[in-house]
């Protein structure tokens, strides 16, 4: 089916002695999106990935890839997917190529066509036959993501790719994701501790705390807040007999004052009412505009200001 998940996780729970790492994790990643997966230090984002990729065994629940039970299909599931948990592994005194061409000595069908195929997608055609140690560490994630895509994979799973680059080599491997998705069809899991690029990167984000599932969505429905509560910037005067009289009203979630203005926290039916209502009380409204919220703004909202790791 064409609108069949591309992942689904039902009732996933890990343990290891008494200590509960993933708690009844249930979600579903949809085909040719890229899936942004965040959480504080120790959420357990690591280990979720490690049992998606058969790493590390499930204690109860089902994890499918492309319909297949990872753990009692593992070959069948497993052939969809090519993954770099933690950092890509290469033999730095081998090139580019003699990395690719021996990884492709362990997968049946790998043609020569094919590496080179991949070579061009990362577009290391230019330094494929140096030396592995000579190249960036942005060099080194591309060439391991094309070590994951040479047996033409439906699922890309990346566990914090950006990590040892700088803002150059981020983006660069943002784009060629992007460029995977949109060409190839892949779709791509991907954790990161970088919250900006996870906005500028992802379709869809889950946000996992102490190995529960907080919250899933796509990534506009995160940060528009839509027919959810919205913040707004009012500039008026008095600025104090504002905040009063604000705080004071009804379904207001919250206000504070600012240099700028009061920052009001509403839905957005509700801000003519009080407009009305500050105007009524003879305050001067001078201006008022919604605050778009970053994806790192609504993160810290949701885990309390837990530092994601």
């Amino acid at each position: 089916m064409a609108n069949e998940p591309i992942v689904s996780l039902r009732q996933v729970t890990k343990r290891v002695g008494r200590k509960t790492l993933i708690d009844n994790l249930t979600f579903e990643v949809p085909q040719g999106e890229i899936f942004g997966f965040l959480g504080p230090n120790g959420a357990g984002k690591t280990t979720t990935i490690r049992m998606m990729v058969g790493l590390m065994a499930i204690s109860e629940g089902e994890i499918r890839i492309k319909g297949k039970n990872i753990k009692t299909e593992f070959e069948q599931a497993i052939r969809h997917v090519g993954a770099i948990v933690e950092n890509p592994e290469m033999y730095k005194f081998l090139t580019g190529y003699q990395n690719l061409i021996h990884f492709a000595r362990m997968v049946p069908g790998v043609t020569k066509e094919r590496i080179d195929e991949v070579i061009a997608l990362v577009k290391l055609e230019d330094r494929i036959h140096d030396k592995v140690r000579k190249y960036s560490l942005g060099m080194r994630q591309r060439l391991g993501v094309a070590q994951a895509l040479l047996h033409r994979p439906s699922l890309l799973i990346l566990d914090e790719p950006t990590n040892g680059l700088d803002p150059a080599g981020i983006r660069e491997l943002r784009d060629y994701l992007r460029h995977l998705t949109r060409t190839e069809g892949i779709t791509v899991i991907v954790s990161s501790h970088l919250l900006s690029e996870m906005e500028l990167m992802c379709d869809s984000v889950a946000i996992l705390m102490h190995g529960k599932l907080v919250d899933v969505k796509p990534i506009g429905d995160f940060i528009g807040g839509n027919e959810q509560a919205q913040t707004y910037l009012i500039e008026a005067t008095p600025a104090e007999q504002a905040l009063g009289e604000i705080k004071a009203i009804v379904g207001v979630q919250g206000v504070e004052m600012t240099d700028e203005g009061l920052l009001v926290t509403a839905v957005r039916d509700q801000i003519p009412a009080i407009l009305a209502h500050l105007m009524r009380q003879d305050i001067q409204i001078y201006g008022v505009r919604a605050v778009r919220q970053s994806l790192e703004d609504r993160f810290l909202q949701i885990t309390g200001g837990e530092q994601v790791g």
